[in-house]
């Protein structure tokens, strides 16, 4: 097992139009046995970051280490890392035993017995021990992803990489191979980081989640922190399904110190807290989760704003609302019961504790309303 560390790290392709920045300047630490998962959008960096810490990609500027150990200058075989492919890379010409045990034999000098002990072991825990015998070519994918990740395990790395493992399953399968690779982390402890597009994934396996965006590193927290208190516009439109609604809104100062929201059909009341967060008036970004919305017109006037349905998507569980606020499109994750007409003028709200208030120019949050609730909350019985 290996701490990793990352201190300004850049890659930078030459391309026939100029350099393109793959990663620039990433610093972050992974401790010994955290698993953390890379989530972002295509083209962010997150695969290139794997394959720079692998040793198959050259690092333009910056260190990167393996406990305290710089590993710039190490040739992959050197990194004591095994790495797990969105292609599985089994030779189909070998049977699944063969193909466990080559890395084996090539990098190490253990006996046969060893190297056949570690194979049936990690085949036992992947639950592929009556496959060994058989070739690829006559295994379903979920099972040529279980012998191309037991072929890592056999290696007893000190870190794991996985890049896009599952990207070629199915729904189902992939849900199911996501629980068997979480059970594997807790019970063998090594270091693993996880490549992946999909939010979801990030979301149930990570100890911690990086986000990345155009090569930057965009927060570093975990599921729950970049759920609740994303860091910027991006993160919080990222993280979620279905994603974050967003408003510009203008904040209106009102004499008792209270305030307004104002954006193009929608006007929300806020309380004292939440202006004196954002520092007062000024233009900001408003964004509430489609599960935080709800149809209500028992409010007050000034906690709802009217919205048109547009479409209503039935999915078992939910309802998702497809709304027209002010000729932006809004998203409402509802009961089933909630199933008005397309066309139908409803009355909708949230509660002041679910919104997000982010600076319009920068999109650096400013304020989580959860947040300014618990302080209120404490504040209140700090005073009684």
């Amino acid at each position: 097992m290996a701490r990793v560390q990352f201190d300004d790290v850049t890659k930078v392709f030459e391309d026939t139009s100029g350099p393109i920045v793959a990663v620039e300047e990433l610093s972050l630490e992974i401790p010994d046995g955290e698993f953390v998962v890379f989530v972002g959008p295509s083209g962010c960096g997150k695969s290139t970051t794997l394959r720079m810490l692998a040793g198959l990609e050259t690092i333009t500027d910056g260190e990167i280490r393996l406990d305290g150990q710089p590993v710039n200058d190490m040739s992959p075989k050197e990194r004591d890392i095994a790495m797990v492919f969105q292609s599985y890379a089994l030779y189909p010409h070998k049977t699944v035993r063969e193909n466990m045990a080559y890395g084996l034999k090539l990098s190490t000098d253990l006996s046969d017995e060893e190297v056949n002990r570690r194979v049936v072991e990690a085949a036992e825990m992947m639950g592929i021990e009556d496959l060994l015998d058989k070739k690829p070519g006559s295994l379903s994918g979920g099972q040529q992803q279980r012998v191309a990740t037991g072929r890592a395990i056999v290696r007893e790395p000190a870190v794991f990489l996985f890049d896009e493992p599952l990207s070629n399953l199915d729904a189902k399968l992939r849900k199911h191979m996501r629980t068997e690779l979480s059970r594997i982390h807790s019970e063998l402890g090594i270091t693993t980081i996880y490549v992946t597009h999909d939010q979801e994934e990030a979301m149930t396996m990570a100890d911690r989640i990086v986000i990345l965006d155009n090569g930057q590193l965009q927060q570093v927290g975990s599921p729950k922190e970049v759920y609740y208190r994303p860091a910027n516009a991006f993160v919080a439109d990222f993280i979620g399904s279905p994603s974050m609604n967003f408003f510009d809104v203008d904040l209106h100062v009102e004499s008792d110190g209270t305030g307004t929201l104002v954006g193009e059909g929608i006007s929300y009341g806020v309380s004292e807290e939440i202006v004196d967060a954002v520092g007062g008036e000024g233009e900001y970004t408003l964004s509430i989760r489609p599960e935080n919305l709800r149809v209500d017109d028992t409010v007050p006037p000034a906690k709802r704003f009217e919205a048109e349905v547009d479409v209503v998507e039935i999915v078992g569980s939910d309802n998702f609302l497809y709304l027209r606020v002010g000729g932006k499109e809004c998203r409402l994750r509802a009961p089933v019961e909630v199933e008005p007409a397309e066309g139908e003028i409803v009355d909708v709200t949230f509660d002041e504790s679910d919104l997000h208030l982010f600076d319009r120019n920068t999109e650096e949050a400013l304020v989580h309303g959860h947040e300014r609730a618990e302080t209120a909350r404490r504040t209140v019985e700090q005073e009684a």
